[in-house]
């Protein structure tokens, strides 16, 4: 079997997963019943769509990325941030250097005979010019999340993965330390350097092959300090989630929300850009930037539309919205208000 799938699940694995609360009938569930709308009737339509009805699906240039600066970005005492497409986001807070969901591979369906190529060429080679990470936070175990390639690049220097319950067994399966892993069901709480990090729902599923379907956790994570609340939503579908995160950890100086990657077969699991703007209002955000696009082709809507919907909504219900090119620094503060993608076919 490829190293790709990661990790399998022995009976050892489930006996621990099965202390969570959210495992039932031998998987994890989501907070409210979640279902995916595919059937033999629609696939072979989607399937169409998803090989031929190609338009406008992929930028016909690659996707820049700006040079890493690292003093620029080390010597810092604010926040600050950069983003890499789809979900990648580097973080320097309370001087630690966090990278989320470092999915810098080129192609998003290593496993399939089609591959799904990043929009961005040579996005690996980031890796060689990042510092040294603290922190490596993972939000689920899906391929455009979680990457060998990338994985195996950043190993040597990695300290820490905080990861979602059920996602250390495919680190440990591509040699990375055990012991530098740690694993966080929902609402698990950790603090690191002055900065309290929280595991928080969301409403998606996990799993890299045919039997491992949600038998890893996927949520979302929250960093509070004594200065900055800050909130990056994961993957998952509009839910009543979205309120209890910000009851319980918000309000949020900044959030960083999934949008794209959605389809009317798969509602439940990926948000509508209009709903992911409702979602930022929920937790109470003050600043968001809009994640999961830019990176990969994975519905059917064209690369444009999650952003474009996106901050047509915001605008309507007085969201500020960030909107950094990719691999460009800035802080929660700036106001990074172009709009870039309009110069890209």
């Amino acid at each position: 079997m490829s190293k790709q799938f990661g990790g399998k699940v022995t009976p050892a694995l489930k006996q621990r997963y099965s202390k969570s609360p959210q495992w039932k009938n031998d998987r994890f569930m989501n907070i409210e019943e979640t279902k995916m709308e595919l059937n033999f009737h629609t696939l072979p339509k989607l399937l169409y769509k998803q090989f031929f009805e190609t338009e406008g699906r992929e930028p016909k240039d690659a996707l820049p990325i700006q040079s890493f600066d690292n003093e620029r970005f080390t010597s810092s005492t604010e926040p600050q941030f950069i983003w890499y497409g789809h979900s990648v986001l580097l973080m320097r807070l309370n001087g630690l250097n966090i990278l989320i969901d470092p999915m810098l591979g080129p192609n998003a369906a290593p496993i399939s005979p089609v591959p799904n190529k990043r929009f961005s060429k040579n996005s690996l080679d980031v890796i060689d010019q990042l510092p040294a990470i603290d922190l490596i936070l993972l939000t689920h175990d899906h391929y455009d999340h979680l990457d060998m390639a990338s994985i195996n690049k950043l190993k040597a220097k990695t300290k820490q993965y905080w990861v979602a319950l059920g996602a250390e067994r495919h680190l440990e399966k591509w040699g990375v330390n055990p012991n530098s892993v740690r694993e966080f069901d929902w609402w698990d709480s950790k603090e690191l350097e002055g900065i309290q990090i929280t595991f928080t729902p969301t409403r998606h599923f996990s799993g890299r092959g045919l039997r491992d379907n949600s038998k890893s956790l996927w949520g979302g994570w929250v960093f509070i300090t004594e200065q900055h609340r800050i909130y990056f939503s994961g993957d998952g579908g509009y839910g009543d989630h979205f309120k209890e995160v910000g009851k319980r950890l918000g309000p949020f100086d900044i959030a960083f929300m999934e949008c794209g990657q959605y389809n009317e077969n798969w509602h439940q699991i990926h948000m509508y850009p209009e709903e992911s703007v409702k979602a930022a209002n929920d937790v109470g955000a003050e600043r968001t930037v809009a994640v999961h696009w830019a990176g990969f082709s994975l519905a059917q809507h064209t690369w444009k539309e999650p952003i474009e919907r996106y901050t047509a909504e915001a605008l309507k219900q007085n969201l500020l919205v960030l909107t950094p090119r990719i691999g460009e620094q800035f802080n929660h503060l700036d106001f990074k208000g172009e709009r870039w993608w309009e110069a890209y076919t």
